[in-house]
């Protein structure tokens, strides 16, 4: 139990602090994680709001209410981030879409994709993501989460 809760905090502080401070000022938001395959896919959509300014000019993510991020980590089973193809999109309860474009960054052992999403307050978004690794395992990611725009 403590080998595996170990290993679990390892990962979330890998995805959530590897960026060098990128999500140091986020809003208490829970990290979510699908397995597939030997694989934790890791994810969390936060407001572009909550990062700092020259953070988020490091990346080139554009801030604003309106926009949240949405980052992925594929980990391995030895704890490091992984390469993988990615496709994403999201749709709002109008049925409005947009495809997800994400952009890799690699930090060390760290491999992030991020992606905007544009949003209305108090919206609520299907987001749907395909990701498949270099040795061809997949996995499909669903869920429903509500934006809000944050100063």
């Amino acid at each position: 139990m403590i080998h595996s809760l170990n290993r679990s905090v390892r990962v979330a502080a890998a995805v959530l602090l590897g960026w060098a401070g990128l999500l140091s000022a986020f809003s208490v938001q829970a990290q979510q994680m699908q397995k597939f395959g030997v694989y934790e896919l890791h994810y969390i959509v936060i407001p572009t709001t909550t990062l700092q300014p020259d953070i988020a000019q490091r990346y080139d993510i554009r801030r604003g209410k309106d926009r949240a991020l949405f980052n992925v980590s594929i980990i391995d089973p030895a704890g490091k981030g992984v390469k993988g193809d990615l496709q994403g999109e999201s749709q709002n309860l109008l049925g409005q879409r947009q495809d997800l474009s994400f952009t890799e960054v690699v930090d060390g052992d760290a491999v992030y994709y991020l992606a905007i999403i544009r949003h209305a307050n108090e919206e609520v978004h299907r987001i749907k993501l395909d990701a498949a690794t270099a040795d061809g395992t997949r996995t499909s990611l669903r869920f429903t989460q509500k934006l809000y725009w944050s100063d």
